[in-house]
């Protein structure tokens, strides 16, 4: 028989259920254009639909009966390195997810085709995002796809990128305005006009001096040094104090790996930290470094993609999806901020930054090196267990004592009938600084004016027609909002149920800014928020601003927590320190603690002694205190003792598994189903543990119903397994249809 070559192809239309590698003849054309890593045109499907793949190993084989040909090749030479197909099948074993989930995460938008045509980025105004979670509009695409294609190509791509300028979108689907206007209308999506800045990175030569380590930086250094230049996989965590210099044993360490012909990467959790760590790295390393975060523009991650992929870079700088960088010969990655929640993606495929991190690290024979001054509970516990070496900064970088704190009892506020956002304390203190030029940070974790809108007399609320949730009233656009589906309307000025008065309660970020306008009309205040920062480069110009001291008071969400260095900074407020305590999640006193702590960690880092002001309805909370105190080790010694108790993660791994659809009684139906499905699996697997199903914390979004499913567990390749064959199961039942399932490994509840 004659021996052909055999191409095994990863499908773009391949749903979890059916992904695996297809087998392709390679017709005599191809041979050596049709390589690993180059993506392809190939029917699939009873109907040879054309779909793109990507070429995962060519064979010389007996030519197969029935085999179809590779139509095209689309790319002049492999997209995907063998180290990077390997860890785009480790990720989609790992996260249950499809092969194309991971290729899509890990290449610039602009690179993918349409119609065998490169995708491509002009200047425009009019923008569209998402307003619905993406694994709903891809679903909604899945159903479209037969009456409505251009609709269904539009959600397809907006599931991957969750937003671009509306003229993209047209252009790489091939949709008509009026199937994006229709898209609108159903709800899936927004617009918005917006100002696009296409200003590309410059760098000059570096300039900045090689930094002068205090002796207490200068022995976590060299104890890191000594690991990265081993040459063998190692991972530390660096446990410093805010304001403890962290920062500067990152540069020394990317110094050394680069003296050492080693690439670096360094993830932020925030983009709004970015532009301060590229100024900064910048001065030690010129142009050796590139920027990837969401916020850059189709066109400039594309640039930045191939300035890496060329070997002009040697250092990438970046949130969550930077971890991606093509690089060669990493020695080093670094994690700053380790703790944050965004390292961890919501959306196909669920995977989070330190666990790719670790991978990456372990291939390369590379550092991973893990910073915080609130590490999460899961890596404090694995240094705590020697799965991490541990290493501490106990002494800010300026010898600085740490911010003198004040706790505002709020309950005594409004005995003394002070109903504002501020308490008198927290006055006091922003009068004396704005009085003595010296600056001030807020910090309340809610955006808009108000979060709920109730009538004083009969108790109606205006809620979300399609979520169970109660609406934001915003009061610059005088406008109540969803901030789960982005739907909008505008409130009546009396009851519409009983005509009765509309009160407006609780406060956020647009609320507290019309009380400091009252209270401090001669002071200029910068608000951050999503609301003030959707524009490309409104993080940077923010920044800017209250770096160059153009406002005394820079008020937020949790924006403005993290990674902020500025000198003049002596008073930080937290305005609702209560807000994210008592809520149905094992993660809601670490993140708390977090958050107080960090933003507490902001005054005070320049020559000035700093101050701290936190506002609370239970002052005699353990957790508020230990922030209060900047006391991490007593905080996670309770917080792991709980955690054992429950076991929660790191005691033990949760999955859970999602099942939604717009019937919620079908939805019940199809979780019991699963449920079922894993008392069979799960009966003879040692501590395994089902919990649910139970409604989602947010039943309803976007008139999908959810409900969860909890599996509490050792994460195991055989547990994994379980899961995935259930997945699978679910997917083929007749039962099912209308529904989707799908896991997750310890979720963000």
């Amino acid at each position: 028989m004659e021996k052909r070559q055999i191409a095994k192809i990863a499908v773009s239309a391949a749903i979890y259920s059916i992904d695996r590698p297809y087998s392709y003849l390679v017709p005599a054309p191809l041979v050596g254009k049709a390589v690993p890593g180059v993506r392809v045109t190939v029917p699939f499907g009873k109907g040879n639909r054309r779909t793109e793949g990507i070429v995962l190993s060519v064979s010389d084989e007996a030519e197969r009966e029935n085999l179809k040909l590779i139509d095209a090749a689309l790319d002049d030479g492999p997209v995907f390195t063998a180290k990077q197909l390997e860890l785009a099948l480790w990720m989609r074993d790992r996260f249950f997810c499809t092969f194309y989930d991971v290729a899509r995460a890990m290449l610039p938008t602009a690179m993918w085709f349409r119609d065998g045509e490169r995708i491509g980025r002009d200047k425009m105004e009019k923008f569209v995002s998402l307003a619905v979670p993406a694994e709903e509009a891809a679903e909604a695409a899945s159903q479209k796809r037969l009456r409505a294609p251009q609709q269904a190509a539009i959600l397809s791509l907006m599931a991957s990128v969750g937003e671009a300028a509306a003229a993209d979108i047209r252009h790489f689907t091939g949709a008509s305005a009026q199937s994006l206007k229709a898209l609108v209308s159903q709800g899936y999506l927004e617009e918005s006009v917006r100002e696009v800045l296409r200003t590309p990175l410059t760098f000059s030569e570096p300039q900045a001096a090689p930094i002068a380590l205090t002796a207490e930086q200068q022995r976590v250094y060299d104890g890191l040094a000594a690991m990265a230049r081993s040459g063998k996989a190692s991972a530390a965590l660096l446990f410093g104090v805010t304001g403890s210099g962290k920062t500067s044993i990152y540069i020394d360490l990317v110094r050394d790996a680069l003296e050492r012909g080693k690439t670096a990467i360094v993830l932020v959790p925030e983009i709004a930290l970015t532009p301060q760590l590229v100024g900064i790295f910048s001065a030690h390393f010129g142009d050796q470094i590139a920027v990837l975060h969401s916020s850059l523009g189709m066109g400039e991650r594309y640039d930045e993609w191939k300035r890496i992929r060329s070997g002009k870079v040697r250092v990438v700088i970046g949130t969550r999806s930077a971890i991606f960088a093509p690089l060669e010969d990493l020695g080093l990655i670094v994690i700053d901020e380790e703790q944050e929640h965004t390292y961890k993606s919501e959306n196909n495929p669920r995977y989070h930054a330190r666990d790719v991190a670790k991978y990456l690290c372990v291939q390369a024979g590379a550092l991973l090196l893990l910073g915080s001054a609130t590490p999460s509970v899961e890596s404090m516990y694995a240094a705590q267990n020697g799965k991490y070496k541990l290493f501490r900064l106990e002494n800010r970088y300026n010898q600085k004592p740490l911010p003198r704190v004040t706790i505002a009892d709020m309950r005594q506020e409004l005995k003394n009938g002070n109903g504002g956002s501020l308490s008198a304390v927290l006055r006091e203190e922003l009068g004396w600084n704005i009085e003595n030029g010296e600056q001030s940070i807020l910090f309340i974790n809610r955006r808009g004016a108000a979060n709920l809108v109730v009538c004083g007399e009969c108790g109606y609320t205006f809620t979300c027609p399609n979520c169970s949730v109660s609406m934001t009233y915003h009061s610059v656009e005088k406008r109540l909002m969803c901030h789960y589906c982005g739907h909008t309307e505008r409130p009546d000025d009396r009851c519409p149920a009983c005509g009765g008065r509309l009160n407006y309660v609780g406060a956020g970020t647009q609320r507290v800014e019309e009380e400091l306008h009252a209270l401090f009309p001669e002071a200029d205040i910068l608000r951050m928020d999503m609301d003030t920062v959707t524009r490309a480069g409104s993080h940077e110009k923010i920044l800017s601003e209250f770096r160059e001291g153009k406002a005394a008071i820079l008020l937020g969400t949790q924006m403005v927590t993290k990674g902020l260095d500025f000198e003049n900074v002596t008073l930080v407020g937290v305005l609702s320190a209560d807000q994210s305590l008592y809520i149905s999640d094992y993660r809601a006193h670490e993140r708390t603690f977090d958050l107080i702590t960090q933003v507490v960690g902001r005054s005070g880092r320049g020559d000035k002694d700093g101050r701290a002001v936190i506002q609370t309805y239970t002052p005699e909370n353990e957790v508020i205190r230990l922030a209060s105190e900047q006391d991490y080790m007593r905080f996670y010694e309770g917080d792991i003792a709980l955690r054992r108790a429950l076991s929660a993660p790191p005691i033990a791994d949760m999955f859970c598994i999602t099942v939604s659809g717009p019937q919620e009684a079908r939805v019940l139906a199809g979780c019991v189903r699963v449920r079922k499905t894993l008392e069979y699996y799960f009966k003879d697997v040692e501590g395994a543990e089902l919990l649910g199903p139970a409604p989602a914390a947010i039943a309803k979004v976007n008139n999908r119903f959810r409900y969860k499913l909890f599996v509490t567990c050792a994460n195991t390749r055989r547990v994994r397994d379980i899961l995935a064959h259930t997945l699978r199961e679910f997917a083929g039942d007749s039962k099912n249809r209308g529904i989707s399932a799908f896991a997750d490994i310890n979720p963000l509840l």
